[in-house]
């Protein structure tokens, strides 16, 4: 017997297929790192060891990583515009970039359909963060 609870949403990551690990593993955390901000409702309470050590809270469901191609990316993007949910992006840009103030300054440079997209993450009803990810694999 499953006793996990059935979540109403989805969190998800898209990742394009051709980053290296570390790069994977460095925008997934960048991106999903914004998603409690907008969304307070997924993330839990704080955590405690047993000798009563504080930890931060963390998202309260899972978090799904998929892969695709540029393609599947940029028609995920699209769709995630088009339905409005929270979303997040990581251009290939910010791989060069050393800070905050510089991660903004090279999104805003470029245009949404001109965005060199290598990470997404959206956040919303289950069923609209399925139908971004359509075309979409898990990671591996």
């Amino acid at each position: 017997m499953n006793t996990s609870p059935r979540f109403d949403t989805k969190i998800a990551v898209l990742l394009r297929e051709d980053l290296e690990p570390w790069q994977r593993l460095n925008v997934t955390a960048f991106l999903v790192s914004g998603l409690g901000t907008q969304a307070p409702e997924v993330v839990g309470e704080p955590y405690e060891d047993a000798d009563g050590v504080p930890y931060l809270p963390m998202f309260r469901q899972p978090v799904l990583v998929f892969q695709g191609t540029k393609e599947v990316l940029k028609a995920a993007h699209a769709r995630a515009l088009t339905r409005a949910l929270p979303r997040a992006v990581f251009t290939s840009d910010l791989f060069s970039t050393g800070h905050d103030e510089a991660n903004r300054a090279a999104v805003r440079a470029v245009g949404t359909t001109d965005l060199d997209l290598v990470g997404l993450a959206v956040h919303g009803p289950r069923n609209a963060v399925d139908k971004v990810l359509k075309g979409a694999s898990m990671h591996p």
